[in-house]
């Protein structure tokens, strides 16, 4: 199959950073051909605190996806995550011009210009204006209105900010990593291109990115979102819970939520026990695995109805293709059907699909956003030429955090 372009995607997350690199052929296909996946180190809930350690972080994952695959990344699109990034709902207004009264995609331009003027508060950065659909003359549920007759056109857009620090700095780490930005993409929005169907859009849908230290959420309504947020939980909350309930170590009580958690009470033995090692003891001692999955089955529940009420706020009413969730947390046993029961909707948990190449250990919830990264891309490329990458340099990593390091200290 023929290659149309080769692209990369960044997905910066509190827990890893995982770069990707992707072919897309003609037919519009994507096959992963590099990855580096490497724990994140200078994040906290998805925002840099630390630049010389995110930079390490980044370049890492870089290095790795550049090894395996023989490419050298220059650009990336890259994902923003963290509680700073909103959104808002914005019209504008234009009178068509031209001397046939035919909508052009100047007028459009023209009336996304309107929308996006004067609505983004100080301090603020926009990563996003998306038409969600067009007003002809009065007219509403116009998709597309190049070559209609009119005097007046309406957009209504949705348009995802973030604060412009965050992104500056988040800017600043890739671009000391030696890649330019492509596009710093929602990662919410990355994760939906992976994981939803064009039905589920035009129903109305959540998708849900449960990942360590945030819940990247956007709806859907009408094929295209109307809401992005992002919620200031994740699964370091689950296991923070157990390390306090356990009275254990950190490190201890992610493997007891991996390894044994459960949101589905009803599955768990009363007589289950688990062995675990407790802060400041060399022996061992056991629990109750039933106390880990309370402890579990209580703050999900907490997480879902926090959801819940985000959604509520948005006031479209109920989304009849539920909520989709993805993301590392969302793998937890029973998490759909505790969702399904809180949220009173349909709720799924799935992870991207229709990649090929190097999908060992990725084709999981865990990575949507950074294979719905490289979707992103993949949709955009009528509109940019992408060539063929240089193969990679030699001096692998150390190199490339030496140079990353002089580009940041003074």
């Amino acid at each position: 199959m023929e290659r149309e372009a080769v692209l990369v995607g960044i997905d910066v997350g509190t827990s890893k950073v995982c770069a990707l690199i992707g072919e897309v052929s003609a037919d519009g296909s994507l096959t992963i051909v590099g990855k580096g996946v490497v724990p994140a180190s200078g994040l906290k809930k998805a925002v840099v605190v630390n630049i010389e350690q995110t930079v390490r972080s980044i370049s890492g994952a870089v290095d790795h996806a550049e090894r395996i695959s023989g490419y050298q990344i220059d650009r990336a699109f890259v994902g923003v995550g963290g509680q700073h990034v909103e959104s808002q709902n914005s019209r504008g207004t234009v009178l068509v011009s031209g001397h046939h009264r035919e909508v052009t995609s100047e007028d459009v331009d023209r009336a996304m210009e309107v929308a996006r003027a004067g609505t983004v508060p100080g301090g603020r950065e926009v990563l996003h204006v998306l038409p969600r659909g067009f007003i002809i003359d009065g007219l509403e549920g116009v998709k597309d209105p190049l070559g209609m007759s009119a005097v007046r056109l309406e957009i209504e857009t949705h348009m995802v900010t973030a604060a412009a620090t965050a992104v500056r700095n988040l800017a600043k780490c890739v671009q000391a990593a030696n890649v330019k930005i492509d596009e710093l993409v929602a990662a919410s929005l990355a994760s939906a291109e992976a994981v939803l169907s064009e039905t589920e859009k035009d129903l109305g849908v959540a998708v849900a990115d449960i990942g360590a230290g945030t819940i990247d959420l956007a709806l859907f309504l009408d094929g295209s979102p109307f809401k992005t947020a992002v919620l200031p939980v994740g699964g370091n909350n689950v296991t923070n819970d157990i390390a306090i309930g356990l009275k254990t170590s950190l490190q201890v009580a992610e493997e007891l939520k991996i390894e044994h958690g459960s949101c589905d009470l009803s599955a768990v033995s009363e007589d289950d026990a688990i062995s675990i090692s407790t802060l400041g003891e060399a022996a061992g001692r056991t629990v109750s695995r039933r106390e880990l999955c309370g402890i579990i089955e209580a703050r999900m529940r907490e997480t879902f109805e926090m959801l819940g009420a985000e959604i509520r706020a948005s006031g479209e009413g109920m989304l009849p293709a539920g909520v989709v969730l993805t993301g590392g947390a969302a793998q937890l046993a029973g998490a759909a059907a505790l969702g399904r029961e809180v949220l009173n909707m349909p709720v799924r948990v799935a992870g991207p699909a229709g990649v090929g190449g190097l999908t060992d250990n990725i084709m999981n919830p865990a990575y949507s956003t950074a294979i719905g990264l490289l979707y992103w891309g993949a949709k955009g490329l009528e509109s940019a030429d992408r060539g063929p990458y240089p193969p990679a340099p030699a001096g692998g990593i150390l190199s490339r955090v030496r140079d990353a390091m002089r580009n940041v200290l003074p």
